[in-house]
């Protein structure tokens, strides 16, 4: 399955997010608990839907099923919150455990709750794929291939982001913030 490139970027976010909430620094397993406590915080971290979705999107994790995934491989496709499809067409497509329907309600009542819940969608269909890393292995494979299409600025534009990433990560360890890589 191909997914565009903001699904992929904000994939491997949500795959941390999740491994970060996974253990204890005993290496306990803690993520249910995590997770109940995201969830009980859920109305408190809605103002990050529009810059950190993933940070707020793993509280629904677990709670979506997907009778209609065609529909939701659709929104994967979308390069960017534009080219969504309607709200209307992704939810006829997702079955909410009751708690998590709960959520869903209250993240609609949000400006921008509609396209954090296609998000959050998703995100967590693509996680109940299988594995991450299986993913992105087949669309690296995808993307070497349109790798030649794109003009040296794009190229530039990318390695200018990199070196950016690189720098925002030296400086989070530096404020003692585990490194992700």
């Amino acid at each position: 399955m191909k997914t565009s490139q903001f699904f992929s970027d904000l994939r491997t976010s949500y795959a941390a997010e999740i491994e970060d909430h996974s253990t204890d620094s005993e290496g306990k397993d803690i993520l249910k608990a995590q997770l109940k406590n995201k969830r009980s915080q859920f109305t408190d971290l809605l103002p990050m839907i529009g810059f950190a979705p993933e940070m707020v999107a793993i509280a629904f994790h677990g709670g979506i099923n997907f009778p209609y995934p065609k529909i939701v491989e659709t929104l994967l496709r979308a390069n960017e919150p534009d080219e969504f499809p309607t709200w209307g067409e992704v939810a006829q497509s997702l079955d909410f455990l009751p708690w998590a329907q709960t959520l869903a309600d209250r993240a609609l009542e949000e400006e921008g709750g509609e396209q954090f819940m296609m998000i959050a969608a998703g995100l967590e269909y693509l996680h109940g794929k299988g594995s991450f890393a299986d993913l992105s292995a087949s669309d690296k494979n995808e993307d070497a291939a349109q790798e030649d299409h794109r003009s040296e600025e794009e190229r530039e534009e990318d390695r200018d982001d990199d070196a950016m990433e690189e720098a925002g990560a030296a400086w989070m360890a530096e404020q003692g913030f585990d490194r992700l890589d």
